[in-house]
């Protein structure tokens, strides 16, 4: 008998993906995500563990996965994502520990090495929505004082914003000059950019990298294997 599309395996992607999803409808909408939903979610995970053919294994295998926790707590320390994106991957590792549709490879980092390498994807974006206003001849560098190098670095990693929201300022006044800042921005206490006219950085919820990560998994397993196993083929 062909196995049931409710089993426990199927029910641990939809629980992960339908946490995902809500998460980043929060944080796109707030940039808030109340711990209420990791809780939730953390239920649903101990009662799939418990549900389970074999809840010993399954918890084996969660608790295998949940060595991602430390690794999640020290990245939040570090200010280069936030509580709730910590959160959520601790979750994610119980909730559906390694979970995947295709034959590919995936260890308990998968989510994060490939959310990782999607949270790049933006200075792809700032680069060409610079060499579009460049092509325009618009003088994105007026009022700037800055060496070739810094204003390089400024096209890959921001863009002038009219009207900035969601975003971190790349930009310092020193007396009457502009000056570009590429200051470290924590992610739990930075404030977003009010000013009109100013040179940023996108403010990208983290969370939205880690659920296209996860869906990558899912359908072809971690970029890095991949990559590493294409490399090999050729």
């Amino acid at each position: 008998m062909a196995e049931s599309v409710f089993d426990i395996h199927n029910l641990q992607i939809f629980s992960a993906l339908v946490m995902l999803g809500i998460a980043s409808i929060l944080d796109i909408r707030k940039r808030e995500i109340h711990d209420i939903l990791w809780i939730v979610f953390g239920a649903v995970a101990i009662l799939l563990i418990i549900f389970s053919p074999s809840p010993l294994d399954s918890l084996k295998t969660s608790g295998f996965s949940l060595i991602i926790a430390p690794v999640a707590i020290i990245i939040w320390r570090t200010g280069l994502f936030g509580g709730a994106d910590a959160l959520g991957l601790i979750v994610l590792a119980a909730l559906a520990p390694q979970a995947i549709l295709s034959h590919g490879l995936v260890t308990p980092f998968t989510t994060l090495t490939n959310a990782a390498i999607f949270s790049i994807t933006p200075i792809f974006v700032n680069f060409i929505r610079n060499v579009i206003s460049i092509s325009l001849h618009k003088n994105i560098f007026d009022g700037f004082e800055e060496t070739r190098l810094k204003k390089i670095l400024a096209i890959f990693l921001g863009y002038r914003a009219k009207n900035p929201k969601y975003s971190f300022p790349i930009e310092k006044k020193e007396g009457n000059l502009r000056k570009l800042d590429f200051s470290f921005h924590h992610a739990e206490n930075a404030q977003f950019c009010s000013t009109s006219d100013t040179w940023v950085t996108p403010g990208i919820p983290y969370i939205l990298y880690i659920t296209a990560g996860f869906v990558f998994q899912l359908l072809f397993g971690d970029i890095i294997f991949n990559v590493i196993h294409n490399v090999k083929m050729i």
